[in-house]
């Protein structure tokens, strides 16, 4: 519902614009953005969730250029 919000959203896309398969395969960077969109949409994260969140995201080896990979992440989202 909070990325529904359009100011919300172009913040978090803004924050996102050029990020490449290999950014999203560092542990840190990820871990930096999790920490940042939670601040964002003012969602408490405890260290547990984070830790699953990072690893979700490692897990899944997103790669932004593929569109096939943007489609199972948004059917992931929805």
């Amino acid at each position: 519902m909070k990325m529904k919000n359009p100011a919300v959203k172009e913040r978090i896309k803004g924050l996102l614009d050029g990020v490449t398969k290999y950014d999203l395969q560092d542990r840190v960077k990820v871990r930096r953005w999790a920490k940042t969109f939670a601040k964002i949409l003012n969602e408490p994260l405890t260290e547990t969730q984070e830790d699953q969140l990072v690893n979700f995201i490692i897990a899944q080896k997103i790669d932004p250029n593929n569109m096939l990979h943007l489609i199972k992440l948004y059917t992931m989202f929805k």
